[in-house]
């Protein structure tokens, strides 16, 4: 093995250079920006789409279909394209609990692209009893909305 050539190199400062361009992909903005352009290309469809209405291009509930439960997020699709007509009460009685955690939902998102857009990498951590709390909720939310 020949390493007398590879330290002359590194002495004299002719070091292989690590490629100054990197994919684009690997930018700490391309994922929050591939979320929002998928989620806008998403409401675009949705805002012409009335999901109350069969017939339609969009997904259904896979634990509704093998269960005929409702799941916590039963009823946000149809949430939120009453909240883009303005329905508001519409959106309330569709589900409630994620119209109550949208605001927190758009927060993360969006401090996850602005983040992203500054070059930095950003993941937000949830406490192991946040994790509880939100676990709770969700399963009482569930049994609470198939009961009544």
């Amino acid at each position: 093995m020949n390493t007398a050539g590879s330290s002359g190199a590194r002495a004299r400062g002719t070091e292989p250079s690590v490629s100054p361009w990197r994919s684009p992909l690997r930018h700490p903005a391309a994922a929050p920006s591939a979320v929002l352009a998928v989620g806008a290309a998403g409401a675009v469809y949705l805002y012409r789409t009335d999901p109350h209405d069969p017939g339609h291009l969009l997904p259904q509930c896979p634990f509704r279909m093998l269960t005929g439960l409702l799941c916590p997020a039963c009823g946000g699709t149809r949430m939120v394209y009453d909240l883009m007509h303005g329905h508001f009460t519409e959106a309330w009685l569709d589900n409630r609990a994620l119209l109550l955690a949208s605001p927190y939902a758009l927060t993360l998102l969006g401090r996850w692209a602005w983040e992203g857009l500054r070059g930095r990498r950003w993941r937000p951590t949830l406490s192991p009893r946040a994790q509880v709390v939100v676990l709770a909720v969700a399963v009482t939310w569930t049994v609470v909305r198939n009961i009544v």
